[in-house]
């Protein structure tokens, strides 16, 4: 359903300074990770026999991010930027959140989960994206398409209270000057409950649909997803009987006759019609800790390995520019921890963030580098 009305249509921890440095900084990485071409992210809401709604999600880029894992404390101090500069909305964190950064000292999250069980995502949205206008009277009340993330993780406990309170905000096409881009998206907004909302910014307008299947990729927009999911009403959970032919039968050849069909490209309208099918075909499980891995292996069908999914043409050195699943995260909404895994290495990493200094004066940070870890069985 469309909401109409609303505006113009583990390694050890490191701290994280509160300065005007690391503001610029994040600017200066949110360059690198906004920069073309643009990401296949897929994104899924799961529901546990328990209650726990996990909620999941890959990142693709061309290059290495350098992402990290931030916690961010309550009463954490936040300045928007506006087409104009750093003198847009200020905001202090109600609550606090846990997530990952685009990379580098970016204080900002582009995926992450609050102490609430609020998630949100920020998934590309090229060629439909239309931010809305932006007028310096209005600054005060404007963020960066970028800083829209935490202001919604840092600010509201539940999809509703996001729904009432998303349209004070102004987000205008806020320029990246070191790349004289601005980052075409679209969030996604999970909560506890198990509701979810997509928010996009096109002609100007914002929209808000409520995301009843919990799903999300990247261009067109949401709506024309939820109409091309109609070509494939044939659908099944189950295989397909035998169909008889003039005077023969023919079957399957093999389970799974029920999905034969399924887009498997990694454009993102097959990428939402598969996301929807393998979420909702999935048995749920019983606990929030087997339905974050029933996510993580229900995303192994988005990762993209590196090279499969390219440019025509080089960069300027000669380097072939391909998106790869850069990482992958889940969140439990229950819990409130986040998992994430990378492409360097697949093992699942976790921080709970109940059990960190909701308090704290800075930003953690936890690194996700590192190399694949493969044990040896040899006696």
């Amino acid at each position: 359903m469309k909401i109409t009305g609303i505006g113009v249509k583990t390694p050890a921890p490191r701290e994280f300074p509160r300065t005007s440095r690391a503001i610029y900084l994040a600017v200066l990485v949110c360059s690198l990770f906004f920069a073309k071409p643009a990401p296949a992210c897929t994104s899924i809401r799961l529901r546990a026999d328990d209650g726990t709604v996990v909620y999941a999600r890959t990142m693709e880029f061309a290059i290495v991010m350098d992402s990290s894992v931030l916690v961010v404390p309550r009463g954490y101090a936040r300045t928007g930027t506006t087409p104009e500069g750093e003198n847009g909305l200020k905001w202090t964190s109600k609550y606090a959140s846990v997530g990952v950064n685009n990379g580098g000292d970016n204080p900002f999250l582009v995926d992450g989960v609050n102490e609430k069980g609020l998630a949100i995502g920020l998934l590309y949205f090229p060629g439909s994206v239309g931010y809305m206008k932006y007028h310096a009277a209005e600054a005060s009340k404007t963020v960066a398409p970028w800083e829209v993330g935490s202001w919604i993780l840092e600010n509201f406990a539940t999809v509703e209270e996001v729904k009432q309170g998303i349209g004070r905000i102004v987000v205008p096409a806020v320029v990246v000057k070191q790349m004289d881009f601005v980052p075409p998206l679209h969030y996604v907004v999970n909560d506890a409950s198990g509701k979810s909302l997509a928010i996009e910014y096109a002609e100007g307008k914002l929209h808000v649909y409520d995301d009843v299947l919990g799903v999300l990729t990247n261009s067109p927009s949401f709506d024309w997803h939820m109409t091309n999911l109609r070509n494939y009403v044939n659908f099944s959970l189950v295989n397909i009987p035998p169909v008889k032919v003039g005077g023969i039968t023919l079957t399957g050849l093999g389970q799974g006759t029920g999905m034969l069909g399924m887009p498997g490209d990694f454009t993102p309208p097959s990428r939402f019609v598969r996301a929807v099918a393998f979420s909702a075909s999935a048995l749920p499980a019983k606990t929030g800790e087997e339905a974050v891995l029933e996510g993580f292996h229900i995303m192994n069908n988005f990762d993209i390995p590196n090279g499969v999914s390219r440019q025509g043409k080089k960069d300027e050195h000669g380097n072939i520019v391909a998106d790869y699943t850069v990482w992958t995260s889940a969140a439990d909404l229950k819990a409130k921890r986040y998992y994430f895994r990378t492409y360097e290495n697949s093992q699942i990493r976790s921080v709970d963030l109940m059990k960190m200094p909701l308090d704290a004066k800075t930003i953690t940070t936890f690194s996700m580098t590192g190399p694949e870890v493969i044990k040896s069985l040899n006696p």
